[in-house]
């Protein structure tokens, strides 16, 4: 603004200091746009319909007569039909594997499916407390805040805390299993499913 001199349009300084604004913090955050969590989203015909309903509105904005607005209804009428038809389509496919995979009696990817359909898409959310338990967002903090909490050592006391006693048991001492016998319990373990309390 210093260098602005009076002859320079003021106009297209501000333009020039307004796109510089815009575009310096994408480049020093490497800020990337939203993904799209609708595959049944079309780029050229789901663009197409929401292009054509932008002037309809636009039309019916400065001028709300009734044929701007049977116009704007018509246009929004049409995107949401082809919206509806096109989620359709996608949907059917999913239908059909559910169908297969309950006659093939996949019981797991089955209920995997149907809890998908039921819970949709579930954001990321990146938040977690400090040690004041205060919310912490951002993405730095977040990663000092996990360094913190995984470089400070758990559930040690001191020695003078615990008790030392001995433990005295009427059971006689057993070696410590072999390779060959870990090997021969893990093959016995049935498949995805958890062997006891500890959910592993």
């Amino acid at each position: 603004m210093e260098n602005l001199c009076d002859s320079q349009d003021t106009n297209r300084s501000w333009k020039n200091i307004k796109e510089n604004i815009k575009t310096s913090p994408k480049e020093s955050l490497n800020l990337q746009g939203l993904k799209q969590h609708k595959p049944w989203f079309d780029e050229e015909e789901c663009l197409r319909f929401l292009d054509q309903r932008k002037p309809a509105k636009m039309q019916w904005v400065p001028d709300p007569s009734q044929k701007s607005v049977d116009n704007l209804h018509s246009a929004r009428r049409e995107a949401s039909k082809h919206f509806r038809d096109i989620k359709k389509a996608n949907l059917k496919p999913k239908i059909e594997e559910l169908e297969n995979n309950i006659k093939i009696k996949n019981i797991r990817l089955y209920y995997r499916s149907i809890n998908g359909f039921k819970k949709g898409y579930q954001p990321r959310t990146n938040i977690v407390k400090d040690e004041k338990g205060d919310m912490v967002t951002d993405t730095h903090t977040l990663l000092d805040r996990w360094r913190n909490y995984f470089s400070q050592p758990k559930n040690i006391h001191e020695i003078s805390d615990v008790m030392q006693t001995e433990i005295h048991t009427a059971e006689p001492l057993v070696p410590e299993p072999s390779a060959s016998e870990f090997e021969l319990a893990i093959e016995k373990l049935k498949s995805h499913k958890s062997p006891g309390i500890d959910q592993i």
